[in-house]
């Protein structure tokens, strides 16, 4: 919302706000953040205090109905708690896990406790302090701990489970994927060769009859790809011969080779889907308490023990796997998964994986997440400017099953054929042609057929995107979690969340008339350690793990610059990639020359792809209403204050008891300190049920600061169902400020390592 300083505190809060934004370096990181419950709006004498919405409906992630509790005091009168409920626009924004509440209608207003008269003009009240045009950010750790325990839902995936080629080693480890069978291509004016589907740089001397390969500094030898592998410091004089482009400019800085004679690393070789668990010598083992679980202490895989059953199980990209000893057979175990798994302490040893347990509280999130959209807004001229498709050759189409339509199979881009009509999704975003090479125009709608794209087939990802019109200058491009390759998995007891469908799509060659053959993989599920965090609702990959640069896939196509074979490595997640010469994400189908790193819109800029959080936060800064800033007491209240273009004056800040809740039939409930239920009637608070047994105190203390939304019952005045909602109310309300402070640790503990990094280096160099 747009707020103001009251006069007598306008010069101590620019005094703090100039201080604070001197060490943030940015008003953004402040005020996108949620500065916590109650909140208050003054103006004119008159002041409403609200308190955490608790969600009514919030079904599609976009529009959230709510209800507030509210204590409404008019000018010269007295504090009168209510009920109002809302309805509103949310913007959600992942990385820094905050919500803009925008478009803020009050749809009602109730106070119980006063008569007509009084209703009608404390409603009013509301109205007129609460405009449409006003906005509030919220900690998306809140709304989602507010949706309730089993209405989590969505539609699951038919994915392709097979347990990957698993590998277990004692010691640093090469995972040398080669996709399929081996392709050579020769390296010009050389006698040498290089393999142009693996995953790492892996020459052949056509002389010696050798492979080499290259592991950071270390060069390993071989006479087969299956090894075994030994390191050298012998190469051949060939690799002297090597082009001065960039295609091999980093292996040139490892010729000559430097500390070859180093212990090599384990080599496995696979030309299928594969994982290695890699062990820092024999494993180590640790007891999780109160289960028969141990978990591997000496790895950076998810490996636990059932001491019961003596089974091993393994997590790896979302999918648990058991097998009765480490050396495998390996077979798919997430549907029949021990209830032990579920009892892992939430803040304990190997509770990382809870995520991806199926029933509990951490998946249930994992999968509300998943299905929370991120938005666009997408300037259509400049856009339609940008984009462009290229094709290996003339464009080919093949068949998508089950369904009329057919994909390009020689770009990277994901370009499908509607009929007469091509449809381009390019970085989320939709475009359409009547030729497969353009001119492309931004789609104001998308046909119904592509939505039934199976997931066997490697452009599905596209179906989680969604793109409506809103002006004849902009579209609003939507995405989920399942465009950036993480899908909804079902089983009896509830869905979790998997990277990668399972299925394998074989990769093509292009072999143009002049130049090296190119080669293209497709989206892959296995092979790159792919992790979830709970902190970024999404799958990253291990670095340094067993690939190049930590956990990566290789691809290579052609260098249209230059017209040479273009080469990389590239480490890639959900929320972006990092490569060292070239970037390209499988999923999103991002890439460009030169960049280091790059995420959903990296390449388009702020001009043509607007992330829906920005234009919300740039509302929060300066607008023709006045500017925006945040401010701090030494009491520890916050707020966001502002300077007013019309010169009225109000602020909104934090209190310090979020203890008020709106029931669901218009009445106001507290706790009191022994955790019985008040409701407020006649002017006053009153018990609404009998004070809590000790027994079920200390039951209530026990829950507090876990993931579960207890339930509880009380006999009262008031009826069960609405102690009961209650109950969740409070408890969710509890997690949601736990998490939410949680994450803001986390990303204060990093933003100080990065600030000491920065220091460090700033002193290193002045040395």
């Amino acid at each position: 919302m747009t707020y103001r300083v009251s006069p007598e505190n306008e010069c101590q809060v620019r005094k703090i706000v100039a201080y604070v934004l001197l060490l943030c370096g940015s008003s953004s990181l402040l005020l996108a953040e949620d500065i916590g419950w109650p909140r208050e709006i003054s103006q004119n004498g008159a002041r409403i205090v609200y308190y955490q919405p608790q969600i009514d409906q919030w079904p599609d992630y976009r529009i959230l109905d709510a209800r507030m509790a509210v204590s409404v005091t008019p000018a010269g009168g007295k504090p009168t708690p209510g009920v109002v409920s809302i309805q509103a626009r949310t913007d959600v924004n992942k990385d820094n896990r905050t919500v803009v509440v925008s478009n803020i209608k009050v749809l009602d207003a109730r106070f119980s406790s006063a008569d007509a008269a009084a209703n009608a003009k404390l409603g009013e009240l509301v109205r007129t302090l609460s405009k449409p045009e006003d906005t509030m950010t919220i900690s998306l750790d809140r709304l989602t701990a507010e949706v309730e325990e089993g209405k989590v839902s969505g539609p699951a995936v038919k994915v392709d489970n097979k347990p990957p080629k698993i590998f277990v080693s004692r010691g640093p480890t090469v995972l040398l994927l080669v996709d399929n069978k081996e392709v050579r291509a020769p390296i010009e004016k050389t006698k040498l060769e290089f393999v142009v589907n693996a995953n790492w740089t892996v020459l052949f001397d056509t002389i010696g009859k050798k492979y080499y390969l290259l592991n950071g500094k270390q060069w390993l030898t071989a006479a087969k790809l299956e090894g075994p592998w030994t390191p050298t410091a012998q190469l051949p004089k060939e690799l002297n011969k090597l082009p001065a482009d960039q295609n091999w400019a980093e292996v040139k800085k490892a010729i000559p080779p430097q500390g070859a004679a180093g212990a090599a690393p384990t080599v496995f070789f696979s030309s299928v889907p594969a994982e290695v668990i890699e062990f820092s010598g024999a494993p180590v083992y640790a007891k999780i308490p109160g289960t028969q679980l141990t978990y591997a202490t000496n790895t950076k895989s998810a490996v636990f023990v059932q001491m019961n059953e003596q089974k091993y199980y393994f997590l790896v990209s979302g999918r648990w796997f058991r097998s009765a000893s480490l050396d495998g057979p390996w077979t798919y175990a997430t549907e029949d998964l021990p209830s032990d798994f579920a009892k892992i302490p939430p803040n304990g040893p190997g509770s990382n994986v809870l995520a991806s347990v199926p029933g509990t509280q951490e998946a249930q999130d994992a999968v509300l997440l998943a299905q929370i959209p991120t938005s666009a807004i997408v300037n259509i001229k400049e856009a339609e400017a940008q984009v462009k498709v290229q094709y290996d050759g003339q464009p080919q189409f093949k068949p998508i099953e089950t369904t009329q339509l057919s994909y390009a199979t020689n770009t990277q881009d994901k370009v499908i054929k509607v009929g007469d009509m091509y449809y381009l999704c390019f970085q989320a975003v939709w475009f359409m042609s009547t030729t497969p090479t353009g001119p492309w125009k931004v789609a104001s709608s998308i046909p119904k057929e592509i939505y039934t794209i199976p997931a066997n087939s490697p452009v599905y990802n596209v179906t989680y995107v969604t793109q409506t019109q809103t002006s004849p200058e902009t579209v609003e491009s939507n995405h989920t979690a399942g465009y950036l390759g993480m899908f909804l998995v079902g089983t009896a007891v509830g869905m979790t969340i998997a990277y990668g469908t399972g299925y394998y799509y074989p990769p093509y060659f292009y072999y143009p008339p002049h130049g090296y053959p190119i080669y293209r993989p497709y989206p892959i599920t296995y092979g790159v350690g792919a992790v979830y965090s709970p902190y970024t609702g999404a799958y990253g990959v291990a670095r340094g793990a067993y690939g190049p640069y930590g956990g990566v896939t290789g691809a290579a196509w052609y260098n249209p610059s230059t017209g040479r074979y273009g080469r990389s490595v590239s480490a890639y997640g959900p929320y972006g990639s990092a490569t060292a010469a070239r970037t390209y994400n499988p999923y999103t189908g991002v890439y460009g020359a030169t960049r280091q790193g790059s995420n959903a819109y990296g390449n388009w800029g702020s001009s043509v792809a607007v992330r829906g959080d920005q234009w919300a936060q740039t509302a929060h800064r300066t607008t023709s209403q006045g500017t925006a800033a945040g401010f701090r007491t030494s009491e520890g209240a916050r707020g966001i204050g502002a300077s007013g273009a019309n010169g009225n004056s109000g602020f909104v800040a934090q209190g310090k008891n979020d203890n008020m809740y709106a029931g669901k039939n218009g009445d106001v409930y507290r706790k009191d300190s022994s955790g019985s239920w008040q409701k407020y009637e006649n002017g006053g608070w009153s018990d609404t049920g009998p004070k809590p047994t000790p027994q079920a105190q200390g039951q209530q203390r026990s829950a507090q600061g876990t993931t579960n939304r207890a339930t509880a019952s009380q006999g009262s005045a008031t009826s069960t169902g609405t102690i009961q909602q209650l109950d969740r109310d409070a408890q969710a309300r509890q997690t949601g400020t736990s998490r939410t402070q949680q994450f803001q640790r986390s990303r204060s503990a990093q933003a100080e390592g990065r600030a000491r990094s920065s220091r460090g280096t700033v002193q290193r160099r002045a040395q």
